[in-house]
């Protein structure tokens, strides 16, 4: 095979730190061309630039999943970092372009899909909640210090070049890809002609949706990720822009609150969530992980001062554990040629929420009148900044964030519901038991094997 060594986690760990590392680096330029191109009503704008490019994502998801359980997963992920990354070049070039290429760039934005289906090639099942938090760990190692760097280099040397260091920082990713990262799925795995295993059901994610409700446990898991992730889609889109202009943080303020969060998270994610799932199961774990985006997201709605911010972000370091936790759910209910595609429902309905997210909250931004009109100096503080709000929004600064908190509250109503074993380990004692019954039948028919249970892939 090509690639360096045998596929292993570590692959799909790199490929994730460089993407989302290149994208760190634009955090500080990336505040200065939004205000620039849309200066006014810039949190509606950012929101539906995000949203067009998070339902891309979602219309996408299922076919790059069904394609890559087909072809395999290394093309696929040169694919989905290639065109993510494609903007990125042209923010000092052309921004209009540039958020315009960002919006149609969320067809191939599904690269955590087609990552988290690898790590299931190369992982016994015992193994992928470790993995998963691996994978989401790096995700946020990617985002400890590149904030910080990016924000040193365009406050000496200029934007031009933070655009050019992630640029080449995405040419070493995709060189890496091609040269380094084997193939994780085996030859077996594939079918025999790729053409009739995709079918339009499966690349259809409104046909996957219709399917999933008909599993009780997969219909669960798929409510509480849309309703836990569509407040912290919308969280992501725009907090940095809150930090920066409500509650008055400068660049290396938001620098340094992204790497100590960061840190917390990563720690979060291969300490806590490992052993989490030993001492108090997977969904005890969710749920946990749930209780903590509530309280975080409660906390940003009411925190008025820099410094409420601080434990505010520890708290939310601690509901990373959801996302991983979620994930090793999932992929026991899939048999392993069927990875690709139940990961990409699953980021789909993600996408989704990357889609929904960012235009709720700009909208209930836009609602509230809070706007971009002038960014602050580094220097604000911010009492200032809060002083500068009106009486209504000074008590509630972040009006987005309360009613995130009232949507994730759902979504731990709904996981409640999550039964304590998942259905694919009951499925396996039942065919031990079954296997058992037919092993002296097999010799004397001539049926084929025993369908798995997701042989509908849109399942």
């Amino acid at each position: 095979q090509q690639g360096i060594g045998q596929p292993s986690v570590y692959h799909a760990v790199v490929v994730i730190f460089l993407e989302f590392f290149a994208w760190g680096l634009l955090t500080t330029p990336m505040l200065t061309v939004l205000h620039e191109t849309f200066s006014h009503h810039t949190f509606l704008m950012n929101g539906l630039i995000q949203g067009v490019k998070g339902f891309l994502s979602f219309l996408s998801a299922p076919l790059i999943g069904a394609l890559s359980d087909a072809l395999g997963r290394k093309y696929f992920l040169l694919l989905t970092v290639f065109f993510t990354c494609a903007p990125i070049p042209l923010m000092r070039i052309s921004p209009w372009w540039y958020f315009a290429l960002i919006s149609v760039s969320g067809i191939f934005s599904v690269t955590f899909s087609v990552i988290f289906a690898y790590v299931a090639d190369v992982t016994q099942e015992h193994e992928r909640a470790t993995a998963y938090g691996l994978v989401s760990a790096t995700f946020a190692a990617s985002l400890v210090t590149s904030p910080a760097i990016g924000a040193y280099l365009s406050a000496s040397y200029g934007d031009n070049l933070v655009v050019l260091v992630a640029t080449l920082v995405v040419v070493v990713d995709i060189g890496f890809i091609l040269l380094a990262v084997p193939e994780s799925l085996p030859e077996k795995m594939r079918p025999a002609s790729w053409g009739a295993s995709i079918s339009w059901e499966q690349a259809d994610p409104f046909a996957s949706l219709k399917k999933v409700r008909k599993d009780s446990l997969v219909l669960l898991i798929c409510i509480t990720v849309f309703l836990s992730y569509l407040p912290e889609a919308g969280q992501y889109s725009s907090f940095f822009l809150y930090l920066r202009q409500i509650i008055g943080f400068g660049s290396a303020s938001i620098a340094a609150f992204i790497a100590v969060v960061g840190i917390l998270s990563i720690i979060a994610q291969t300490v806590f969530l490992s052993n989490l799932m030993r001492l108090i199961g997977n969904k005890n774990t969710v749920l946990l992980g749930l209780g903590f985006q509530i309280l975080q997201l409660a906390w940003y709605g009411f925190g008025s001062q820099s410094w409420m911010m601080w434990p505010a972000g520890a708290v939310a370091a601690m509901s990373s554990i959801t996302f991983p936790a979620i994930s090793a759910l999932v992929s026991r209910n899939a048999e392993s040629d069927q990875q690709g595609v139940v990961q990409g429902i699953i980021t789909g309905i993600r996408g989704l929420c990357n889609g929904l997210g960012p235009a709720l909250y700009g909208f209930i931004f836009f609602l509230f009148h809070v706007e971009l009109n002038e960014l602050p100096p580094d220097q604000t503080s911010g009492k200032k900044a809060i002083q500068d709000l009106g009486d209504e929004r000074a008590i509630v600064p972040g009006p987005p964030f309360l009613v995130g908190a009232c949507i994730v509250l759902l979504a731990f109503v709904v996981a409640l519901f999550i039964p304590e074993h998942s259905k694919a380990s009951s499925t396996r004692k039942n065919s031990n038991s079954i296997s058992a019954t037919l092993s002296n039948n097999l010799d004397q028919s001539g049926e084929e094997d025993i369908e798995p249970l997701l042989q509908d892939s849109s399942v």
